[in-house]
């Protein structure tokens, strides 16, 4: 159970450093930091939007809108971080 608990907080961690990236990439694209059509930072941005869009989509029903304001990766975040508390005050339980 132990190795359970611990592939879960290593997939929370590396959804949250996505996100965050993600995150992050969003506002260096916005103030023209970063320019899409480059090839790398094209296949980045657009590989995080593959593997992050199904989360937000979910947490986009649940959310009023906003107008162009996209509060869906801050509930992500908060979401992982009450997961992955939850499991290490619980970890007793899987031992």
């Amino acid at each position: 159970m132990l190795t359970i608990l611990q592939a879960l907080l290593l997939i929370i961690g590396v959804l949250r450093f996505l996100v965050i990236a993600h995150f992050i990439m969003s506002w260096l694209i916005r103030f023209e930091v970063l320019n899409v059509r480059q090839e790398f930072v094209g296949q980045v941005w657009y590989g995080l939007e593959r593997v992050l869009e199904p989360i937000y989509s979910r947490v986009r029903r649940f959310m009023p809108d906003l107008g162009g304001i996209d509060l869906s990766p801050i509930v992500v975040l908060v979401g992982l971080e009450i997961l992955r508390i939850f499991l290490i005050n619980n970890l007793t339980a899987f031992i």
